[in-house]
């Protein structure tokens, strides 16, 4: 079960495996994310969804805080209203039958009540990662922590987050995958490919789009207005959705972008990665951009006090705690963080399929 853009392409892997394995199964959504999914699906090479929760005339992207609440309520009578028809899905096979969630949006919350509501077991991807701080990054850390209470299969992608799992008493079997699926992923699309925008030969890429920092406008001035001044030295290219372009425009920011520090669209995941593949280095506030950019050797800066991953900090990932000062050592420094790109011995996705196939 997926919400998101971002949880479909992590869980896209494991059901291509699943698929190659023969294993039947079936792709809910939650609609969390309506706009641009089946362009990255079809990217992918993906399926549509098999069954959306949500009737099309409720389904609406979620972008801002404020619509999460009534989406929860449709969503939470909508499986009461079908509760014997996904009870039957779900028992097609024998057995209760497993729905697997990922990661740590709202989304990942709901599909794990969902199951339990079912009386399904509930498989959780990339499991057990923690910041120690319940209240940040809000609401990630309190999801995964509510979902590591009602999962009863818990794919962790390191030994630290089986620790995490065991610290926690999470209840059920925690299987160690030895990275996440975003790794699996990115070997999944044409990074050579970059369609419909004009870049630099050299860049540095930037992605900010996270609430808390969307809605603290002095810090976010401060933050655009360096980057603006980094600019001069090495070519920015920031990609912009609709909420930060409003944000931007809000604050009368537009300015701030010239020949140096320039601006795109924000782009489906498959398209997305060439621009990544191509950069020489990032700045995010994206905790998922930080563990690809870990996969692929790629310098980068996360502009946030926190971060639930561990992958890549100390090597080419530095973690700046919202500190200006020391993102802009980072724009001067960035070539020491280059590392070469992560390889793994086996396929995180195909050890989860594996063990979803012998649960069943």
């Amino acid at each position: 079960m997926a919400g998101t853009t971002a949880e479909l392409i992590k869980l896209s892997p494991v059901m291509t495996q699943l698929t190659d394995r023969g294993v039947p199964f079936e792709l809910w959504s939650t609609s969390q994310h309506v706009t641009g999914v089946d362009e990255s699906l079809a990217d992918l090479r993906m399926r549509t969804p098999d069954r959306y929760l949500l009737a099309e005339r409720h389904r609406r992207h979620i972008v801002a805080s404020r619509q999460v609440p009534g989406w929860m309520l449709r969503l939470g009578a909508a499986a009461l209203r079908r509760r014997r028809e996904l009870q039957t899905v779900l028992r097609t096979g024998g057995g209760r039958g497993t729905i697997v969630v990922h990661g740590d949006t709202f989304s990942t919350v709901l599909g794990s009540m969902l199951g339990r509501f079912l009386g399904a077991r509930v498989a959780h991807v990339e499991a057990g990662l923690r910041s120690g701080h319940l209240l940040n990054p809000l609401p990630e850390e309190m999801n995964r922590r509510i979902v590591g209470k009602l999962a009863t299969m818990h794919f962790a992608p390191t030994p630290r987050e089986v620790d995490n799992l065991r610290k926690a008493k999470a209840p059920g079997d925690y299987v160690l995958t030895g990275a996440n699926t975003v790794v699996d992923a990115l070997h999944s699309v044409d990074k050579d490919q970059v369609d419909g925008v004009n870049l630099p030969d050299h860049f540095g890429l930037v992605t900010l789009h996270r609430f808390e920092l969307l809605r603290d406008g002095d810090h976010f001035s401060d933050l655009l207005r360096l980057l603006a001044r980094r600019s001069v030295d090495y070519p920015l290219v920031m990609v912009l959705g609709h909420a930060e372009r409003t944000r931007i425009t809000e604050l009368g920011l537009d300015g701030l972008f010239s020949e140096t520090f320039t601006n795109i669209d924000k782009r489906p995941y498959a398209k997305f990665l060439p621009v990544l593949a191509r950069a020489d280095f990032v700045v995010t506030d994206s905790g998922g951009l930080q563990e690809e950019c870990a996969a692929l050797g790629i310098p980068c800066a996360v502009h946030r006090e926190r971060t639930e991953r561990h992958q890549g900090l100390g090597e080419n990932v530095l973690l700046d705690e919202m500190d200006l000062g020391r993102l802009d050592r980072y724009l001067s420094e960035w070539r020491d963080y280059r590392r070469e790109p992560q390889s793994l011995a086996e396929s995180p996705s195909s050890i989860i399929a594996e063990r979803l196939t012998s649960a069943v």
